[in-house]
Formats: C-alpha cells, structure tokens, sequence
C-alpha cells in the first residue's frame, strides 16, 4: 500500500460523502453468470400455481408473493403482486456479482429484499461505482461501471445524478486541489488518485505537488480501466497471452493449479500461461479465480430454481476466464508501483477544514433528488417520489 509521511489524511468517507449500502438479494436465483438460465427461473417460477410458486420463490420478511413494491428505475420489471404475475422475463442487466466477477441479474424489485433503488436511478454509462473492500490483502478499493452487489462494504458512486451530472465530492475540493496544483483536475482525476493513494482504513492522503499527483492519478487511470472492463479488451504480451491448451470439459468440477508449469486446470482442460500473480490475487482474503470458478459450479440443491443452470460449460465462460486471468495479471503488474507510491507534500484534513472544505454538509451525505418523472409503485400505480 502507499505509504505516507502524515497522518492527518481525510477520510475517503469525507471525500466521496454520499454512500449506499449494498443491495441484498434475500435469495440467490436472480441472479448468476447465465442470462438464458435467469429466464428458464422466472419461466419456472409463474407456471408454479399455490404453494409449490411459493417455495420456489423462497420468501423472506422483506419480500414474499404479496409484497407490492415499486418499478425499480430504468429496467422493465413488472409492479403486481407476484402471486398472481404474468409475462415474460424483465430482460437481465449485468452486474458485478462478486470481485472481478461480471455476471446477470433479473432487474424486478419484487425479487429483491433491498434494491437501493437510488443506486438504479444514477446507473448509467457515465457512471463508476467505488465499492469498499473489508481491510485485507488486495485492493482496498474497487471500481466498477456496474451495478455492484458485492458486500459487505459501502458503494459511493462518482455521480450524483444520472448523466455524469453532480459529482459525488466534498464541494469546493477540485477547486481548492485546483489552486494547490495549478492544475483542474476533474472528477475522474481525483477518483484516479483515491484508487492510487488510499490505504487502510480509508483514509486518502492527498498532495500539492503536481508532479506526484499527475504521477498517481495515471496510476489511478490504468487501474480503474482494468477494473471496469468497459473500454478496449485488455491484452497481455504476445508471448504471456492464456490460451486453452487442452479443451475444457463439459461439466468441469474441479479447479487447480500448477506453479510450475503456469498452467490452470479445470479437471483434464488446461489453460495457459496463467501467472502466479493471476492465481494469488485475493480480494478480502478470497482468492478470485477460486471464487469465479465456485460461482459457476457449485451445487445447488435439486427442485430450486437456482439449480436451473446451463447443462454444459458455454463457451463464453471460457472466454470471460481468459479475460478475468489477463485483467489480474495486469493488476498485479501494477503492485509494485502503487506500493512504492508515496505521497508528500501534503494537503491535510486540518488544510480542508480551514478551508471549510471539511466537514461536509449533511445534504452531501444524502442522495440527490434526481426524479424528472413519474416512476410507476405498486400494482402500476403512478406517484412522484
């Protein structure tokens, strides 16, 4: 982690003030790496009838088949109660599922015990979600262009409000970093920075050198861009590319790895070259790639909707693990810099709150009126929250 010669640092909490906590699903069968298997669940679900619809729905105190709740913002779920819902499928979105771990999820506040419907209305392509990451090995941040699920720390969006609009920032911060830098650093500047600079605990030590801070936020840029994986596809040098050397099985079980050879096996399939570095990267203590792998292979138990799942390996797993292995191994590259990172010069949370910078006023801690529309409540009933 970077290191430091203060310890009068700001909180990341005072930077980026307005926070949500994560979604929590209640159940596990909305969602999951396959698209075609979410809409053979909801399939299975409505042509359930009585008691049989309610245990495969699994209800909790939050939601069961006559909860009425809302449209969630943006995708097109429905608002009748489920115990009498019809149609088809709400078309699945992408979302981070678990660290470095893109997968789908059936956007209906109905199946879900605590949507953070405002973290649905500043969604969009402008948008980068920061999710804090408990207090060991690995990234204590990460950043993500999706809607994270991932738990059980804090989501600060970049944003406010949807289009890019409102930064999600102590107000007057850039232009107090602005005269300190004799630069304009703009919002993803400062969000490169914090990716760089933060360290455990999350505090973020800022500085005035405009060298060092250009320095970081490069850093910063490079690392965010790996995270998000919504730009060009990330390669490795020709010589150091993972490619599957022995086909995969249909239905692979097992996952190992050879340090030796570099190679990752899915029971007699092989990949390689896959770097150490790729294999040991851990979030939260959690190796990734074990993590990834168990995501999409671990039993469920039979007659749940979660045990409705592809029959054989898809072929765009196999593609999504060469990228999940080139991404970590690019991360890891990037180590050594971050962790002879250090920050000098200063700008102090003393700075800041002579400043008056700090502390921030509650109204930034809370979420931005961004409604211009009605959104459609329960049973399709419309109201102006």
């Amino acid at each position: 982690m970077p290191s430091v010669t203060h310890d009068d640092a700001p909180l990341l909490a005072d930077l980026m003030p307005w926070s949500v906590a994560p979604p929590r699903l209640g159940r596990g069968w909305p969602a999951g790496p396959d698209p075609a298997s979410l809409r053979a669940r909801w399939d299975a679900l409505l042509k359930a009838e009585g008691p049989d619809r309610e245990a495969l729905f699994e209800p909790t105190r939050s939601r069961t088949l006559h909860s009425a709740v809302g449209r969630l913002p943006g995708p097109s779920g429905g608002t009748e109660k489920l115990v009498r819902a019809s149609g088809p499928c709400p078309q699945p979105v992408r979302v981070l599922h678990a660290p470095f771990d893109e997968q789908w999820l059936i956007p209906d506040q109905r199946l879900i015990d605590s949507a953070r419907p405002e973290l649905w209305r500043v969604a969009d392509e402008q948008q980068i979600f920061v999710t804090e990451t408990p207090d060991a090995a690995g990234p204590q941040l990460l950043a993500t262009s999706l809607l994270p699920l991932l738990r059980p720390g804090r989501i600060r969006p970049l944003h406010r409000r949807p289009g890019g609009a409102e930064p999600n920032l102590a107000p007057g911060l850039l232009e107090h970093l602005a005269g300190r830098l004799g630069l304009s650093p703009s919002p993803a500047d400062l969000l490169a920075w914090i990716v760089t600079a933060a360290r455990p605990g999350l505090t973020v030590p800022l500085t005035e050198d405009p060298e060092l801070w250009s320095h970081g936020v490069e850093l910063g840029h490079r690392t965010l861009w790996l995270m998000r994986r919504d730009g060009a596809r990330p390669k490795l040098p020709g010589g150091r590319r993972p490619y599957v050397r022995a086909p995969l099985p249909d239905r692979p079980l097992t996952l190992r790895y050879d340090r030796d050879e570099e190679s990752l096996h899915l029971d007699d399939g092989r990949i390689s070259p896959v770097p150490p570095e790729a294999w040991d990267f851990e979030v939260s203590g959690v190796r990734v790639l074990e993590q990834w792998f168990a995501n999409r292979t671990a039993t469920a138990d039979p007659g749940t909707l979660a045990a409705i799942r592809p029959v054989t390996w898809p072929q765009t797993w196999t593609s999504e693990l060469l990228e999940l292995i080139t991404v970590l191994a690019l991360l890891a590259e990037l180590g050594p810099r971050r962790a002879e990172f250090t920050v000098t010069a200063p700008i102090t949370a003393s700075e800041l709150r002579k400043a008056g910078i700090l502390p921030v006023p509650e109204a930034a801690r809370r979420p931005a009126s961004v409604l211009d529309h009605h959104e459609e409540g329960p049973e399709g009933q419309f109201a102006l929250l």
